[in-house]
């Protein structure tokens, strides 16, 4: 199959000063996690309460009209997000969502304004996951509670070919772990996979050669590596169980990558896209001129995040021809 790549710009002059603005704060933050994780085996617990506190959504950001149901699971929470005009009814496709945060952070709260847009724009109700993170579960056994909840959504009578498994960042990495890991189990194939920005490859030396390792507004390679180094903790990094990139990608329905094409983890959407490619999958891949990190969540400041969010939308409404 012919893979689908399409380039979006040249990037906004509102997108490039806010780009350059929010990188040279993160970069300031970056500086201080990055000796923060140094060195460290395990995430103490004042530093969990710590991460905890960035669950929250930016004020004002959720869409007006957006509802929400919660969803409750033996150890961990889920809850449906209906973006505005979408409801439960109907056979259309439904996005099962898993947050990033480098698994570590983030959760239900910081992505429900993300999560709304996108079930707005592809017109589908979204079951957004808050599984359990390092360190209370390693990282090659995180897909499990995404598992648990994609085995209960089609225990609920979701047909699988309605369900696009969704995520960014690390929860781009979740969705590629969780289907490998459904597939393991025997379970039926979602009909998609969206993947916004997501590390797919944890042995970082390639990115960190790439022109893009400096060219990140927000220099990520560093404490990347100190959070990937605690995260692996003696494993290889190369075992496709912690980097999908290099699993066994046949069979896999349709996807959609959509990165910025100065991110440090473009060479990782690049890539996958590839490979899925050569293993004869329905491969498609946004690449979105100087855009930053998961830059679809910030669709309320620009005009590149908006745009983003409706081929999103637009290829998750097209079923499995989109």
């Amino acid at each position: 199959m012919a893979v689908t790549v399409r380039r979006y710009g040249p990037a906004s002059v509102r997108s490039r000063g806010f780009n350059r603005a929010f990188g040279a704060v993160v970069r300031h933050y970056v500086v201080r996690i990055s000796a923060r994780i140094a060195g460290l085996t395990t995430i103490d617990t004042a530093m969990q309460a710590r991460v905890a506190r960035l669950d929250r959504p930016l004020p004002g950001s959720l869409p007006r009209g957006t509802r929400t149901d919660p969803v409750g699971f033996d150890g961990f929470s889920a809850e449906w997000v209906y973006g505005p005009g979408v409801t439960a009814a109907g056979t259309g496709p439904v996005l099962l969502y898993l947050h990033g945060g480098g698994w570590i952070c983030f959760g239900l709260n910081s992505h429900r304004p993300l999560v709304a847009r996108l079930s707005a724009a592809a017109c589908a109700p979204a079951l957004s996951v808050g599984y359990r993170m390092f360190p209370q579960v390693p990282l090659r056994l995180m897909a499990c509670d995404c598992v648990t909840v994609y085995r209960w959504l089609l225990g609920t009578g979701v047909a699988p070919e309605r369900v696009v498994i969704a995520g960014d960042s690390a929860g781009g990495h979740l969705a590629f772990a969780t289907t490998l890991a459904a597939r393991a189990a025997g379970l039926p194939l979602p009909g998609g996979i969206v993947a916004l920005s997501p590390l797919l490859n944890l042995d970082l030396t390639s990115k960190d050669r790439h022109r893009n390792a400096t060219l990140d507004p927000t220099r990520p390679a560093v404490p990347a590596g100190h959070l990937v180094r605690l995260l692996v903790s003696g494993d290889d990094p190369a075992d496709p169980a912690i980097s999908p990139v290099n699993a066994d990608l046949a069979g896999l329905p349709r996807t959609l990558i959509c990165v910025g094409s100065t991110e440090y983890l473009y060479e990782d959407a690049e890539v996958m896209t590839t490979r899925l490619d050569a293993a004869g999958v329905q491969a498609t891949l946004h690449v979105w001129d100087r855009q930053l990190h998961v830059f679809p969540a910030f669709a309320p400041l620009l005009p590149e995040s908006a745009a983003a969010i409706r081929e999103i939308g637009r290829w998750i409404a097209h079923g499995p021809t989109g």
